[in-house]
């Protein structure tokens, strides 16, 4: 027989100790543990006593069609999901309260409803609240069963009961309990055991099943690691609450493509999918500003073209600042310190701020080489051409690196009329001398090899004269 024993658990990182502390040892977080109810069984081995049945193997050869997909009609959710929904997988998404979660998933489930049947279950609004969001959407007549309801053993035997649907969104997990855990809703046993019951039920009746979670303050989800290893696909929903775009990220993928990207606008309709994004994020670039470059990035399969903005100010006594925003601030670090030791500028003395317009947060260390020209275009006020795009990886000795997909950031940026690129050399061309000129036979751009980032600093060799403060175009 089974007995009651109490143990106390870290809604953190999940780990369990026999007496309550201020401090988990294991992750260091403060008044993160909390008394959890927790049934221990007799010692009797991990089969009860009991011999176990055989399993079966297979060889790795086997003709398996691959999965079918199910199309949202929305292309950059579909983009995200590897090419659309697959039959029995599990999607967890994530992000900050308010940047639009429910809103996607509400206006993808009206779009499946004209061919699909969906359930939507809210445990933390009513049907009334989803129904004015829905005709705000412009879904008030689709086809889209709802249901307010958090307790999973009720959600488990009505979708076992009947035909299965297609689609089924949970919004969220957190708000989700079991009753047979003595424990509030949120809790880390609370959220594994939903989750795996929710998991399990989409498994076998094959329904593609959307868990929506919250997040932490530090952006990660909340509640145990082990609920993205439960799910097929992890995504993110990136951007800030008062600016428009909206990135869709996906860190977690069993059948596509990881750090694929689709990219949205919240407008008064809902969200509105971005076809092409690098002209939306350049679409408010003004030319001819020093500390500005455009850098070619790639987010998965897709490239795209974002401003890099530098500003370089004199710094008051004391210790100089450095603010980054879409970017790593340790990386910049060390661009700057590469370029006060190798080409002998000086930014000790100046504060920098250095931002990622459009919301977008590269990840890429192909970025450096643009990251390097913004600064030392903000430092010299010289700025950088307008029709050129910049991209490569800087090393400590300050040699530049080639990156991967060349071609197709190069394509992408011949389509918005850029003319220039300045990019590492091509390591069949000689190293000698300095940066050489040439043109790319595809797309006809004209090609600055960069070797070292001494190579970009020469291209700003000559200062240009200050000008009157607000005259600056």
């Amino acid at each position: 027989m089974a007995k009651n024993l109490k143990t106390f658990v870290c809604q953190n990182c999940g780990a369990t100790t026999t007496r309550w502390a201020g401090k988990c040892e294991a992750c260091g977080e403060w008044n993160t543990i909390i008394e959890e109810a927790a049934r221990e069984n007799l010692p009797k081995g991990v089969s009860g006593g009991k011999g176990g049945r055989k399993i079966e193997f297979f060889d790795l050869k086997g003709a398996s069609a691959p999965p079918p997909r199910r199309s949202t009609t929305i292309g950059e959710l579909d983009r995200v999901c590897g090419g659309g929904l697959v039959a029995g997988s599990a999607i967890l998404v994530g992000g900050d309260p308010g940047i639009g979660k429910s809103t996607l998933l509400l206006q993808a489930c009206g779009l499946l409803a004209a061919h699909s049947v969906c359930v939507y279950i809210t445990g933390e609004e009513s049907v009334d609240q989803v129904r004015l969001r829905a005709q705000r959407l412009g879904f008030g007549d689709a086809k889209v069963a709802l249901a307010a309801a958090t307790n999973v053993r009720d959600i488990v035997a009505s979708l076992e009961s009947g035909a299965s649907p297609d689609v089924v969104v949970i919004d969220s997990i957190q708000t989700m309990f079991s009753d047979s855990i003595d424990s509030a809703p949120g809790t880390v046993t609370q959220v594994r055991t939903c989750a795996h019951e929710l998991v399990r039920v989409a498994k076998k009746r094959g329904f593609t099943l959307f868990l929506v979670g919250h997040v932490t303050k530090e952006g990660t989800l909340a509640g145990p690691r082990v609920l993205e290893h439960l799910v097929d696909t992890v995504l993110y929903f990136e951007g800030e609450r008062g600016h428009q775009f909206r990135i869709l990220r996906a860190v977690k993928n069993r059948f596509g493509a990881t750090d694929e990207i689709g990219v949205f606008e919240m407008t008064d309709a809902g969200l509105k999918e971005v076809l092409n994004p690098s002209a939306l994020f350049l679409a408010e670039r003004r030319g001819n500003v020093s500390g500005s470059c455009v850098f070619a990035g790639l987010e998965g399969s897709r490239p795209v073209l974002v401003e890099i903005q530098a500003l370089v100010a004199p710094t008051s006594p004391g210790q100089a600042r450095r603010a980054v925003v879409g970017w790593d601030s340790g990386r910049l670090n060390m661009i700057v310190a590469v370029l006060e030791t190798r080409c002998g500028l000086a930014f000790g003395s100046t504060d920098i701020y250095l931002n990622v317009a459009g919301g977008l947060r590269i990840q890429e260390p192909a970025a450096d080489l643009a990251v390097a020209a913004a600064l030392v275009s903000a430092l010299t006020g010289n700025p950088v051409p307008a029709g050129a795009i910049v991209f490569g990886e800087i090393g400590l000795s300050g040699e530049v690196r080639a990156v991967s997909q060349r071609d197709l950031r190069l394509k992408e940026a011949a389509k918005l009329g850029f003319q220039q690129a300045w990019i590492p050399r091509s390591p069949q061309k000689d190293k000698g001398g300095a940066d050489r000129a040439s043109r790319d036979t595809k797309t006809g751009f004209a090609i600055k090899d960069i070797g070292h980032v001494q190579d970009v600093v020469s291209q700003f060799t000559e200062p240009k004269a200050p000008r009157a403060k607000g005259t600056e175009a």
